[in-house]
């Protein structure tokens, strides 16, 4: 699998999860252009991408490839604090 091809599918599923856990009543639209990629990696037959969403939410997903499988896993998960730590 390709860099881009592994990209292309780790958006593909971050838009279908995010549109799955989407409460109904909430009524809003979700699109693959709603999901960004924040970070990527690719090594040997391996990929990682860490993703987000325009959404406020604070969620934040995992998408990782293991080549020697061919299976693909998503990691979900929730921001629940941003701490500033000073060091002096």
């Amino acid at each position: 699998m390709t860099n881009q091809e592994f990209l292309d599918h780790a958006v593909r599923l971050v838009t279908n999860y995010t549109i799955e856990h989407t409460d109904v009543s909430d009524n809003a639209s979700f699109y693959p252009e709603d999901v960004y990629i924040v970070w990527s990696c690719k090594t040997l037959q391996n990929n990682k991408a860490l993703l987000s969403t325009k959404r406020l939410d604070g969620m934040y997903y995992e998408v990782t490839y293991n080549g020697d499988k061919n299976e693909i896993y998503l990691d979900a998960y929730k921001k629940w604090d941003n701490l500033k730590i000073v060091f002096e």
